[in-house]
């Protein structure tokens, strides 16, 4: 239970004070995630430089759930390439379906407290918002 209790204080710190949660006038790309589900609506923002996610932000409206992930997942991507970035997204996924690893949960960090999300059906649209969007949008550059 105490350990329960701890990720829902790392997830109300990511919603009450989101250290990613504002506009990057300088990004280079950018691309809107909608769960129509729930309403939730995040614009996803990152500055690339060499290869390397140098900033990221995003702004919209959502639950404590999608905006907290999408902070904790810039938390954790800011500094890493592209392909890193991509690959923690997946193992993100991986673990929102009960499949990942308990070597590639300690690589999400502060993001593994969403672990528990994947028992809430509901829920895991809102969870994944971020990582889904944060997915297109390395694609999305991949093809430019």
């Amino acid at each position: 239970m105490e350990n329960k209790t701890f990720y829902q204080e790392i997830l109300l710190d990511h919603n009450r004070n989101p250290a990613h949660k504002h506009p990057l006038p300088d990004a280079d790309l950018e691309l809107e995630g909608v769960n129509p589900s729930c309403g939730d609506d995040i614009v996803l923002q990152l500055k690339i430089e060499n290869g390397m996610v140098a900033d990221g932000a995003f702004h919209g409206n959502g639950c404590a759930i999608s905006q907290a992930s999408a902070d904790m997942m810039l938390d954790l991507v800011i500094g890493k390439t592209k392909e890193e970035a991509g690959r923690l997204t997946g193992i993100f996924l991986k673990m929102i379906q009960g499949q990942a690893a308990p070597e590639e949960l300690e690589e999400l960090e502060e993001a593994v407290c969403l672990q528990d999300v994947a028992h809430m059906p509901a829920r895991v649209k809102c969870a994944v918002l971020g990582w889904h969007t944060l997915e297109e949008l390395l694609k999305t550059e991949e093809k430019r």
